[in-house]
């Protein structure tokens, strides 16, 4: 059993939960039994259902509807029948700024309004963020775009840099569900092999579907043949929500949307460098401590050539320009690579991977040329960028030794970890763990496109690894005016609901409306459309309290019934059966 503290990997028996996770479970489930005594759903503590309520990826969307659906939840009751509470991307978001409140739960109206009061409010300032930024850059051995992603993009929708830790949670929720937070491994996402189903909660962080886990403050340290031979300090919040939520568009929005934050945050910088403040003592500094030189002046500005030169690129206009200005500010020290001329080649990949070895031999150029942290950053970020480098962590599970772990697994020193909206937009795999025991699946879902892609691929899946999983059935009219309330059953399975945020029902006729003005990848909403989208989450669970009631109190029977088969299996003689 791998227990909290241990300095090492360890692979558990799949039916056996992590210590802390058993004794967070049966405190809860005494909560879950109160509560469905109070809705009249009658069982005895063995017979009390597992229940896990997730929420998909969708950007700020994701955000505010899980908000909205947990207010819903607490008012009809039924909050505290929700054993995990597990996210991908956006809803990641949301558990965040929950788990930042202990017992959230016990007062969620004024948790709430916190939340949105903050969300409504005002950015994080560029002073705070380029200060975090070097906090991340001198705070670790990898640094990645998801460093970047955290402290330009996260905290423009969150609106604050959260600091905390996740394992300074332990202790301090016991009267709410227990949080997962869900990504995945590119590496395996890529080669298709391995488990790519990766989950981090207070207390552990590991594979899924494997079995191996670490303690969660150990998470990003480096280890060797199952133990940890150098320690690098457990990641923030702000960090985490980064890790989980960074697709919120397709690759190339994305790569526009990343160059053109460094380039505001390159002119930013160029404009600290040029312009002296006082100091404490009332004497003008420099934020590097020294005037600025002809070579961080030179540097900046090739940089900057170098960011537009990408932008142009990918906005298909000529790149030229800019790649004679960095041959100029280079002063003819060296050519990074072959003229402009063959970057325009009518292979699209050969020209994407031209711009990409121009861009880190200018990178490397630079690089010797000044000690200045700011450049130092900015030239590192470009070469994340040029190499598309997102999540990076030393692999936990290096050069170990389990022939019950996929080998691809174990042989690379680093492993990058992504939004797992990028191959499943809901964490079902988080929960179908079969030691987590999970009889029912509340699934809301909060994704951009198809409302039963999420469910329908997760049926699939586990269709393909013989993970017990109803089948999916939905219509064609299904997909095109959704209901707001799907039930899928199997046997042997877990129940699941499926809950479309926009549907015929809380929308009418306007569903695509809906969704067009609340795409996942804008700038942060109003306090209106706040309100709005809340009240649409709602109605969600306000609508169906009754047909919600009813499928807990189905699994609960079933749960009741499967132990009394059980206990006929055992001992028919019991019964005069006929």
């Amino acid at each position: 059993v791998c227990l909290c503290g241990f300095l090492s990997v360890k692979r558990r028996n799949k039916n056996f939960l992590n210590n802390s996770e058993q004794e967070f479970v049966a405190g809860r489930r005494n909560t879950v039994l109160q509560t469905l005594k109070k809705l009249k759903i009658q069982c005895s503590r063995k017979e009390v259902p597992n229940i896990a309520l997730l929420g998909s990826g969708g950007g700020q969307r994701a955000m505010v509807g899980l908000l909205g659906s947990l207010v819903q939840l607490d008012k009809a009751g039924l909050l505290d029948c929700i054993l995990y509470l597990s996210g991908v991307s956006g809803s990641t978001w949301c558990m965040a700024s929950l788990y930042k409140e202990p017992d959230w739960s016990t007062k969620l109206e004024t948790v709430k309004n916190k939340i949105i009061e903050r969300i409504r409010g005002p950015e994080v300032s560029l002073t705070d963020a380029m200060a975090k930024l070097k906090k991340y850059y001198y705070g670790k051995d990898l640094f990645s775009l998801t460093d970047v992603w955290a402290v330009l993009v996260v905290t423009s929708y969150v609106k604050e840099i959260d600091e905390r830790t996740l394992t300074e949670q332990r202790k301090q929720h016991n009267k709410d569900p227990f949080p997962i937070y869900a990504v995945i491994d590119k590496q395996s996402k890529q080669s298709n092999d391995g488990d790519p189903w990766f989950e981090i909660n207070p207390y552990e962080a590991g594979y899924s579907l494997s079995g191996v886990f670490v303690d969660t403050g150990d998470f990003g340290s480096q280890f060797q043949k199952g133990s940890k031979i150098k320690h690098q300090d457990e990641f923030d919040m702000l960090y985490l929500q980064a890790l989980c939520g960074s697709a919120l568009g397709d690759e190339e929005d994305i790569k526009k949307t990343m160059w053109q934050k460094i380039k505001e945050g390159n002119e930013a910088v160029l404009d600290s460098l040029s312009k002296p403040r006082p100091s404490d003592s009332g004497k003008y500094r420099f934020p590097s401590d020294k005037p600025i030189s002809p070579s961080v002046d030179e540097c900046h500005r090739a940089l900057m050539d170098l960011v537009n030169m990408n932008l142009s690129v990918l906005n298909g206009k000529d790149p030229s320009g800019f790649e004679k200005s960095i041959r100029t500010n280079l002063n003819g020290k060296r050519q990074p690579i072959s003229t402009i001329e063959t970057l325009k080649k009518a292979d699209e990949r050969a020209e994407k991977q031209d711009i990409k070895h121009f861009t880190m031999e200018v990178c490397e150029d630079l690089s010797s040329w000044t000690s200045n942290w700011l450049i130092d950053v900015w030239i590192s970020i470009c070469k994340c960028m040029a190499q598309w480098i997102w999540g990076r962590k030393y692999n936990l599970l290096h050069n170990m030794t389990d022939e019950a772990v996929n080998s691809t697994l174990l042989q690379s020193e680093t492993r990058d970890y992504i939004d797992g909206g990028l191959l499943l937009n809901s964490p079902y795999f988080s929960v179908l763990r079969e030691d987590r025991d999970i009889d029912l699946i509340i699934s809301l879902d909060f994704s951009q496109g198809d409302p039963f892609m999420t469910v329908n691929d997760a049926a699939e899946t586990c269709k393909k690894l013989k993970i017990p999983f109803p089948e999916v059935n939905v219509t064609s009219e299904d997909k095109t005016k959704p209901k707001d309330f799907y039930v899928f059953k199997g046997q042997n399975t877990p129940t699941v609901i499926h809950i479309p945020l926009f549907n015929a029902v809380n929308c009418g006729d306007k569903v695509e409306d809906w969704r067009k003005k609340y795409r996942t990848f804008q700038g942060a909403y109003s306090a209106e459309m706040i309100a709005d989208l809340m009240d649409i989450a709602g109605k969600n669970i306000s609508n169906n309290r009754e047909k919600l009631k009813e499928q807990i109190r189905a699994v609960t029977e079933e749960k009741r019934f499967g132990r009394f088969k059980t206990f006929l299996n055992k001992d028919p003689f019991r019964l005069n059966i006929n």
